[in-house]
């Protein structure tokens, strides 16, 4: 799966699907996509801060704050959706990202609850169907059982 195939499965076929398996590549092209389109609205929120605090004139950077949050308020639910769907690639139930989410607000907690969640992300998945669906990238391999 190629950049713009992840970015169109992720936001128009899968936008809030929480069932089913997401691949590495979905995952990792959709999240590079994320802090593309993130970084460059972050950049201009700083130069903005940076040219009106020596001019004095009304901010322009309460609207790019604005348009920033809005975009990351939309991509919220993908984002979640997409990792739990990873874990599920990984035969690992979604309720489990869930508990590490929560536990990342406790302070201290995200430096154990963020490498996990890499970690998760990058390890292959399950080989053939698992509980949770078909393998991703080979749909047609069945699990035999006395193989």
């Amino acid at each position: 799966m190629g950049f713009t195939e992840a970015v169109r499965t992720v936001l128009k076929q899968k936008y809030a699907t929480f069932s089913g398996r997401a691949s590495r590549s979905e995952y990792w092209w959709f999240m590079l996509f994320y802090v593309l389109a993130l970084f460059p609205l972050a950049i201009l929120a700083f130069v903005l801060a940076f040219v009106t605090m020596s001019t004095g004139a009304p901010s322009p950077v309460h609207y790019t704050v604005v348009i920033w949050m809005l975009f990351a308020l939309a991509m919220f639910l993908p984002v979640i959706s997409l990792q739990v769907r990873r874990f599920h690639d990984r035969n690992i139930s979604g309720w489990w990202y869930l508990a590490l989410f929560a536990l990342g607000f406790i302070p201290y907690a995200v430096f154990v609850t963020f490498p996990v969640t890499i970690v998760i992300s990058v390890l292959p998945g399950t080989e053939g169907p698992n509980k949770f669906g078909p393998d991703p990238l080979r749909p047609e391999a069945r699990a035999e059982v006395f193989a």
